[in-house]
């Protein structure tokens, strides 16, 4: 199955919002949708979600064309907003039976969602009364509750700690084995942590397309760590392969390798023999913050 944006365009009077983008999206990636503010992400999703109605160009899906099939199309599809509009006074269980009910949804799997998205000690909470990380969470469980076939995400690690960070990652990940995932970031760490393919946008014009895995040939091996105390980078140097470490800021560090290995592993491995907690671990990929900046300065 694939969603075929083809040649779409959008104009706010005399601002050219989109200048006819196409792009073809499959089931099993996630796709990052980066560009700058003002670039056009979010009236793309607006469109894709049908918020926004006039426009020019096609939109296909298994066939289906998103203005004669706009509400077949929006039943395949969940849409986490960044903005995510909940109702505060409910609580994340009855939230989740008021959303399956708009829409009508029949044996919803609320059980098994809230787990899945790690809300089982918060259920009987009320909403306003959580994190603005677990409120995502509450907003990403009623994107899920119709096991939409496209998902479209608009930020959402967006006020989450570290820790949430890497485990609804993670989630997403698993979400893009079968499902069409749109990812909207303007941080390019996110895209390299979760995405297979980035999509860039500047001015409302497509300026590249790129499968993360071929950016990442050819450079250096760089790992971006965060310890839960000060490290000495003499200390660091001397995992296996580590040519290069620079104490970015704080408690962060940037590790370079000789390796193609993944080099993830080692880093945690010393960070458990010297009891230290990783806030944040990532791949850095350099070729892809060149091909940001070059295409959109």
């Amino acid at each position: 199955m694939a969603l075929i944006i083809n040649q779409v365009k959008k104009k706010y009077g005399k601002i050219e919002a989109l200048q006819g983008v196409s792009i073809a999206l499959k089931a099993g990636e996630v796709v990052g949708l980066l560009g700058p503010n003002g670039a056009g992400k979010s009236t793309l999703m607006k469109i894709l979600t049908g918020s926004v109605e006039q426009w020019n160009g096609t939109i296909t899906y298994k066939d289906l064309d998103l203005r004669d099939s706009l509400k077949s199309i929006q039943q395949n599809t969940g849409y986490l907003p960044e903005n995510n509009p909940l109702y505060g006074e409910l609580f994340v269980l009855e939230y989740l039976h008021f959303t399956a009910s708009l829409y009508k949804i029949k044996d919803a799997p609320f059980t098994k969602i809230i787990d899945q998205v790690g809300l089982t000690e918060y259920r009987n909470r009320k909403i306003d009364t959580l994190s603005k990380g677990y409120q995502q969470r509450v907003g990403l469980a009623a994107a899920l509750l119709h096991n939409p076939e496209i998902l479209i995400l608009d930020e959402p690690t967006t006020g989450l700690d570290p820790n949430q960070m890497v485990e609804i990652r993670k989630l997403i990940r698993n979400l893009g084995k079968d499902k069409i995932v749109i990812l909207s970031s303007h941080i390019l760490s996110e895209v390299e942590s979760v995405c297979d393919r980035v999509v860039i946008i500047k001015e409302g014009k497509l300026v590249a397309d790129k499968n993360l895995e071929d950016l990442r040939k050819g450079q250096q091996q760089v790992i971006l760590v965060e310890f839960d105390y000060r490290v000495e980078t003499e200390a660091l140097s001397k995992i296996p392969h580590a040519t290069k470490v620079v104490n970015t800021f704080d408690f962060t560090y940037e590790i370079n390798f000789d390796t193609k290995e993944d080099m993830r592993t080692q880093v945690f491995d010393f960070a458990r023999e010297n009891e230290l907690k990783i806030l944040g671990l990532q791949l850095k990929n350099e070729n892809l913050e060149q091909l940001f900046t070059e295409t959109t300065t």
